[in-house]
């Protein structure tokens, strides 16, 4: 199974991360987070799919944090890439896309994009709020 999301800030990202670290029992087979200067790409890919229930569950779930994302073709390309075994690091300098996260979720990585982000800045803007 295969979710394709757009997220409008880290918050609400870091809430699907979450949800992962509470469902032990689903075969997550990588969770890819990427920030856009306008929100967060998350695609999320299982190893087996849900039952029908569960999957309406998570779509609900995943609908009232964000929306279902169709991606550009230099998305697309970074988004197979990563699936294919390509480095984060290469996929970032192909296709120029921040890959803050690429496999298990992990929410530190997601938090410590934020805080260099915004030291670099100097503020927070909405999407890393």
């Amino acid at each position: 199974m295969d979710y394709l999301y757009y997220l409008a800030n880290a918050s609400l990202t870091l809430r699907v991360v979450e949800h992962f670290h509470n469902q032990s029992n689903w075969s997550l087979n990588f969770l890819t987070v990427i920030h856009k200067i306008d929100g967060w790409i998350l695609r999320i890919k299982l190893n087996k799919p849900l039952s029908e229930d569960q999957d309406k569950d998570f779509r609900a779930f995943l609908n009232e944090l964000g929306i279902p994302y169709d991606p550009g073709m230099r998305l697309q390309m970074a988004l197979w890439s990563l699936e294919t075994g390509q480095s984060p690091i290469t996929v970032m300098r192909r296709y120029q896309v921040a890959v803050v996260s690429h496999g298990r979720p992990d929410r530190e990585e997601i938090e410590e994009f934020r805080q260099q982000f915004v030291r670099g800045l100097g503020y927070c803007p909405e999407t890393l709020a």
